[in-house]
Formats: C-alpha cells, sequence, structure tokens
C-alpha cells in the first residue's frame, strides 16, 4: 500500500468545549488526516454549562443529560474527523451574563491557576509528542472565559512541554515545533461571504454582524497561514451536525451554500505565534519548515 505523505507528522488542537473542534478548523483537520497526519484534539472541559443552541434539541429530558448528551456528540464528531481525543476533565466555567458580571463558578476552569490547569496538557503533550500545536488567540476567539484560560493554559504548556525543570513529574520533555492561532471568525472573511451572497442573489446572514464589527486592519494583518481545505468542507459539516446541542441546521452556519464558500474563501486561517523552524510567511501548510516527523 502506497504511504501517506504526511505519515508521521503528529498535530494537536487543544479546544475549550465540544464542539469547537468542529466549528474552528475542522475542514485543515479532515485534509491533514486524509494525508495520513495523526491528529489529536484536547477538550479542555465537558461543556456542562453550555446552552443549548438548536431550538430542535431544547428539551428538559437533553438539558438533564447535557454532559453525557454532549459527550456522545463529541464521540460522532471524532468519528467523522477521524481523530483521537482526550478530555482534560475541567468544569466549564459558563457564559457570565450580568451588569455587573457575577464571579465564576467555583472550582471551574476559568478559576484555576494556569500553572495547575496545563500540567495535565503538558503532560499529554509529551506523551502525543506534537509537531504542531493550535489553540485560541489571547481573546480567546470570543470572550468566552473557558476560551481565554484554554489559550493560556495552551502557551504555557507548549512553552514547558520541552524544559526538564519544568513539571518534572508530567513525563519526558518534548518540545513542539510551531504554535498557531485559529482565526476562524476573522471580518475579512465574513465580508466575502456576504459579498458573494448578495451578488448571487441571496440574503446575506452577516448583514447585522458586520455593521456592528469594528474594522481593524492590525488584527487582521496577524493572519499568516491559510490552509487550503476546501475539499473537505463537507467533512466539517458533517462533523458541525453532530453536534446537535449546538448547532441548528436551519441556522446560519449553513446559510452560505457550500459551493459559495469553496470559491469565495476555499481555506482556513492561522496565526503561526512561534516557530522552533525556519518559517517563511506566508505560508499555506501548518507544517511549513517540518521537514522530518523524526
Amino acid at each position: 500500500m502506497p504511504q501517506h505523505p504526511r505519515a508521521g507528522y503528529r498535530l494537536l488542537h487543544v479546544h475549550a468545549h465540544p464542539d469547537d473542534e468542529s466549528s474552528k478548523g475542522a475542514a485543515t483537520t479532515a485534509r491533514y488526516v486524509a494525508e495520513g497526519v495523526d491528529v489529536h484534539v484536547v477538550t479542555c472541559t465537558g461543556g456542562e454549562r453550555g446552552s443549548i443552541l438548536n431550538p430542535k434539541m431544547d428539551r428538559p429530558e437533553i438539558l438533564a443529560t447535557i454532559t453525557e448528551v454532549r459527550r456522545q456528540e463529541m464521540e460522532r464528531a471524532r468519528d467523522i474527523l477521524g481523530i483521537t481525543q482526550d478530555w482534560l476533565g475541567f468544569v466549564d466555567s459558563g457564559w457570565p451574563e450580568g451588569d455587573p458580571r457575577p464571579p465564576l463558578p467555583d472550582g471551574c476552569f476559568a478559576s484555576l491557576p494556569v500553572e495547575e490547569a496545563a500540567e495535565p496538557l503538558v503532560a499529554l503533550m509529551r506523551r502525543f509528542r506534537p509537531h504542531v500545536v493550535t489553540t485560541y488567540d489571547e481573546r480567546g476567539g470570543y470572550p468566552h472565559p473557558d476560551h481565554i484560560m484554554c489559550h493560556r493554559v495552551s502557551v504555557e504548556a507548549f512553552a514547558a512541554a520541552g524544559d526538564p525543570q519544568r513539571y518534572p513529574e508530567a513525563g519526558e520533555p518534548w518540545q513542539p515545533l510551531k504554535l498557531y492561532y485559529h482565526h476562524t471568525f476573522n471580518r475579512p472573511r465574513y465580508q466575502a461571504l456576504h459579498e458573494a451572497m448578495l451578488r448571487h442573489g441571496f440574503e446575506s446572514p452577516y448583514a447585522e454582524r458586520l455593521a456592528e464589527w469594528k474594522v481593524d486592519p492590525e488584527w487582521d494583518a496577524r493572519i499568516t497561514t491559510r490552509v487550503p481545505c476546501a475539499a473537505y468542507f463537507g467533512v466539517r459539516d458533517q462533523a458541525l451536525m453532530a453536534h446537535a446541542t449546538q448547532i441548528d441546521p436551519d441556522g446560519p452556519w449553513f446559510a452560505v451554500p457550500r459551493e459559495i464558500q469553496e470559491e469565495v474563501w476555499p481555506h482556513e486561517d492561522y496565526e503561526l505565534v512561534t516557530a522552533h523552524v525556519e518559517a517563511s510567511l506566508p505560508e499555506d501548510d501548518l507544517f511549513a519548515g517540518i521537514t522530518d516527523p523524526a
């Protein structure tokens, strides 16, 4: 049998909740899995305090068993994407509402000291030995406390995993070579999709959002890496649909026809933050510069 072109390469995605692995970078994941990359997802929390966002699933029996339901959804998405996955076991912090916002629940993920919360992730990095790690930017992609904490924990673990002086009980040191932030929800992408919808005579689901979205060229310029993956948008959509409590199939996630997405924005976007290999920007590959996975 012919060997996959990326056999031996390892990619680790660190996410806050079940469904994040399908809404951020899932087509990239599917592409690399097809090429033979070993892709592993870390899910920091169980999504226990997440709302039911699909009205068709908003039923008392679902809410009463939301933790188990979301685990089952994650299992389905995992199988669709062809990945392996670990739960770090922390408790969802929820989305604090009110003015002023209430304090975080005791013992939740976002309330923990960063070094304490990073230790199991350091151990997992040393065990899985990824070449590339992805996570969220310092804003969390959006300012959910768990997303911001996921960023902090991922950055801490990436820096510490290769240092034998840090977390000595967490296994033999291993230094991942590249760290990326997801930039899935960037304004140029939404603007391009919005304009394409109007051009094709459709109503855009993004008009209101774009009207409120502050233009920030410096932020948008942080994107360094666009991974072509349009051929895997269908796999991404199937993985999203697996998270039935979170994704409404009749909602804005699927309002833009896939053909328009493939034409207008056939890639997923990342920011290269740290590289221990030579990097030439811009890139079209998370493994650029890594010539030998051994």
